[in-house]
């Protein structure tokens, strides 16, 4: 119980959710798992999942993390997976007939409700009447077995036999008792008789079969009760049809992963910028920036070995190991950190999850966001002004407008307003009466040049 509620926590309730909402429940937990503000930022997932294991023994570690995620509206449907998935795990223990070590009231509560939901869907009227007929199906049955001697007796005297009704009759189908010594005519009274019963029997032995196959209660003449059950009972595959499939969550923002990573992370490229030179104390250097994907999340990568640019391909399956997560992005320094995966090997990221991974944030959604945090993005730029060794860029959006500052290198680019500016890792900050964005050393731009409507004069 205790390893099936933790690979819950991990791989159910930790792993699949963002960055940023890992480090909101890592805010929400710090208290209970005694966490400083210097651990909460060095906990990786696995090691919070450990904690809340020892804290939160059984069960208990899945229901914490399920009252978390009902408070935070991006992950409500993922607290209803988790509730899922411990009803799964419960139902399991009690087949195998062992009752769950250290199983909370909770626990209790949710498989009574699992239970008692199971038992409204077959309604009151059904559940009250399937331990009667099973009672009287009994009863019948052993009434029956006392009946064949009182019947053995009644056969020598006449007039108990010929008055006989058929509601002392045996419900299910017996032998004939065996004939006593009689005269001739109490033998041939006792032919007729047996006849009579043993007809009776057939035919109420042919209508008990048949109830239990009748879609209703009410009585009905043999015929009709064959022919009650116009459609077939649902097989496991046609009743599986009518369930849609849960489509699986997808991050909804970039991923993040913090400090030395052995991996190895296989991932699906979904663009990479051209190298660029960056200028650093000793000199200039190249990179390029990537952006890949698993098949529930994405990743920003920073790519500092330019020969790796052959292996950055759109759409390739690739591995990535020994890489370091910092500020958002993963950092990839040697080439042997880098290696194909088989090439029959496909991965399936949905439309939807690339769409999340390509897409440009709104100004109005920057605003919103701390200040360190790293945007990538595609804006239109409203005016320009230089100023020094600066220029200072208006990009505007149907939310809002921002301002971008760009320096060094940056700012030989040929952009003019009207121009839209593809921007990679720049970094949000808080200027002297507003936010921006602001360029660093690893920032790259690309400028997209607006559409010259081509003006056709005529003489008249």
């Amino acid at each position: 119980m205790e390893t099936e509620c933790k690979k819950i926590v991990l791989l159910k309730g930790l792993e699949p959710i963002s960055d940023y909402h890992f480090r909101m429940v890592k805010s929400l937990l710090a208290s209970d798992l005694k966490l400083t503000r210097k651990t909460q930022n060095e906990h990786n997932k696995i090691q919070i999942a450990d904690l809340m294991a020892e804290k939160f023994p059984g069960t208990a570690s899945v229901d914490k993390l399920i009252e978390l995620y009902k408070d935070i509206e991006e992950l409500k449907d993922r607290a209803k997976t988790l509730k899922n998935e411990k009803l799964k795990v419960i139902r399991r223990w009690k087949a195998r007939g062992t009752t769950p070590v250290k199983q909370s009231k909770k626990d209790k509560l949710s498989s009574d409700e699992s239970t008692s939901t199971t038992n409204k869907g077959f309604g009151p009227e059904l559940i009250n009447d399937m331990p009667i007929l099973k009672k009287n199906k009994t009863t019948k049955t052993d009434e029956s077995k006392l009946q064949l001697p009182q019947e053995q007796s009644q056969l020598s005297e006449p007039s108990v036999t010929s008055t006989q009704s058929a509601e002392s009759l045996p419900q299910t189908p017996q032998m004939p008792p065996p004939a006593p010594s009689s005269s001739s005519s109490t033998k041939k009274r006792k032919d007729i008789t047996n006849k009579t019963e043993e007809s009776k029997r057939m035919k109420l032995f042919q209508e008990q079969n048949q109830l239990p196959e009748s879609s209703t209660t009410s009585p009905c003449p043999t015929e009709g009760c064959l022919q009650t059950p116009q459609m077939p009972p649902p097989t496991p595959s046609s009743s599986s049809l009518t369930k849609k499939p849960r489509l699986k969550a997808v991050a909804k923002e970039v991923s993040k992963e913090e400090d030395f990573q052995r991996g190895p992370k296989e991932v699906m490229v979904l663009k990479a910028t051209e190298p660029f030179v960056y200028a650093v104390s000793e000199g200039e250097r190249k990179m390029f920036h990537a952006t890949v994907a698993t098949e529930s999340e994405f990743f920003q990568v920073k790519v500092f070995d330019v020969s790796l640019k052959e292996k950055f391909i759109p759409k390739k399956v690739i591995a990535i190991s020994d890489y370091i997560g910092r500020n958002g992005f993963l950092e990839v320094y040697n080439a042997s950190s880098v290696s194909d995966v088989n090439a029959d090997q496909k991965m399936e990221v949905s439309k939807r999850l690339i769409i999340n991974a390509t897409a440009t944030p709104k100004i109005i959604h920057l605003y919103s966001q701390a200040p360190g945090t790293f945007v990538n993005g595609v804006f239109q730029v409203h005016k320009k002004i230089v100023w020094n060794d600066f220029i200072y860029y208006e990009i505007q959006d149907n939310t809002g407008e921002m301002e971008v500052v760009v320096y060094g290198r940056l700012t030989k680019i040929n952009c003019k307003e009207g121009d839209k500016l593809q921007l990679i890792c720049f970094e949000l900050a808080l200027g002297e009466s507003k936010r921006q964005l602001r360029s660093v050393i690893h920032s790259f731009i690309k400028v997209i040049k607006a559409r010259k409507i081509k003006e056709t004069t005529t003489q008249s």
